[in-house]
């Protein structure tokens, strides 16, 4: 692409990039990614690290990466879910033709893209040519993942909030992501260690393995919010959503990716795949939200807002807000409960669309809820519902 001069310019070129493409379509989200590849296998991508990453927005500027593939030889086939292909200096020059009328803002908010751009091919520049390191994936449609790129795109979306937990096809993420030994945030594949073993401990060079996954910890690709904490990197999986003001503590708790907090919460228990967690709520030590492939018929758990569940309680229904699971209850779909008429009226009246009648209750019947208190009679065994009055409050200078 030739140096564009003006914004209208710019404008009028991404016009025309779409009329004369064939099939051309604006592509779901998109990123330039550095990616880690095998020691053994040099053309497996083990990570991809994205420094920006674009969902539904700046069309512009995959416009002007579309293009510039093309001037390379590089043609997108727009009737694929997914597309990663290679970049070189090449590429990258031609951007920046294209993105001059922005060069000076190149370094705000409103430009990242072209401070990737800017920022690589200086790199290039300095050390020559990295063509294989550096990569652009493109994701037109939501279906089942196919690549390392687009499912590390994915998760990026999932971490940053630029989707809802929930929000996006994710299957196929275990089959495309290879397991790997993590050393220090690096990946390395587990059958050149398995080759190498020997002469890497003789010669005191074998790396010190932190964890053997698929998936990244949280902490390795995600700056969290100025009063976010996390204690320990390993408590929080790449893919998770922490709203601001979420603390993990260390010990038992741990989150898991496609799934989260929505607003400031305590965390020192377990958040499993899929499960949401409502803000003002404390998710006790050693408590457990279920995932759905842990006992929930498949569906996803939500936990509204300011509820509580207590020490090694196991949360298998949705709750709603202001609730209460007392400490070390398990509480299932299939799970008896009890209910007198008086709290019953309680609940009502703060739940007015539940109708139902009686005495003994499924818990998922009550799932969704708001106001509810499980516990458990210490004399009979029996779990019984009442009416919660306790309001549950964050410590704020914690949160």
């Amino acid at each position: 692409m030739e140096i564009i001069q003006t914004a209208d310019a710019f404008k009028a070129l991404i016009q025309d990039i779409k009329s004369s493409l064939p099939d051309y379509k604006d592509p779901l989200a998109f990123g330039i990614c550095r990616v880690d590849l095998g020691q053994l296998n040099v053309e497996k991508t083990l990570q991809a690290t994205y420094p920006i990453i674009n969902w539904n927005e700046n069309f512009g500027s995959a416009a002007i990466f579309i293009q510039a593939l093309a001037e390379q030889g590089v043609n997108i086939d727009f009737t694929k879910s997914e597309v990663v292909c290679d970049i070189n200096a090449k590429f990258l020059k031609s951007c920046l033709n294209a993105f001059t009328p922005y060069s000076d803002e190149a370094y705000g908010d409103a430009h990242k893209n072209i401070q990737v751009v800017s920022s690589l091919y200086n790199k290039i520049m300095e050390s020559g040519s990295l063509e294989g390191e550096f990569k652009v994936t493109f994701i037109f449609e939501d279906t089942p993942l196919e690549s390392v790129e687009a499912t590390y795109l994915k998760l990026y979306a999932l971490s940053l909030a630029k989707v809802e937990i929930r929000g996006v096809n994710l299957n196929g993420a275990f089959g495309a992501l290879p397991n790997v030994a993590w050393s220090n945030g690096s990946p390395i594949e587990l059958e050149y260690l398995r080759e190498f073993e020997i002469d890497l401990k003789l010669a005191n060079e074998y790396p010190h393995i932190d964890f053997v996954d698929k998936f990244p910890r949280f902490l390795q690709h995600i700056i969290p919010a100025d009063n976010t904490r996390i204690l320990d990197t390993s408590k929080v999986r790449f893919g998770a959503q922490l709203a601001a003001g979420t603390t993990v503590m260390p010990g038992a708790s741990y989150i898991n990716f496609n799934a989260g907090t929505t607003g400031p919460v305590m965390v020192e228990g377990r958040i499993s795949s899929s499960a949401i967690v409502g803000a003002g709520s404390d998710v006790g030590g050693g408590a457990s939200i279920l995932g759905v492939l842990s006992g929930t018929d498949g569906n996803p758990i939500s936990i509204g807002k300011n509820t509580l569940l207590g020490a090694n309680s196991t949360c298998g229904i949705p709750m709603g807000d202001g609730c209460i699971l007392d400490g070390g209850l398990a509480i299932f779909a299939g799970t008896k409960v009890s209910i007198n008429a008086q709290e019953l009226s309680k609940i009502k009246e703060v739940n007015i669309n539940f109708k139902n009648e009686g005495n003994v209750f499924k818990a998922k019947d009550l799932a969704g809820l708001n106001g509810l208190h499980f516990r458990q009679n210490s004399q009979t065994g029996e779990m019984t519902v009442s009416r919660s009055t306790r309001e549950i409050k964050l410590n704020a200078d914690l949160h």
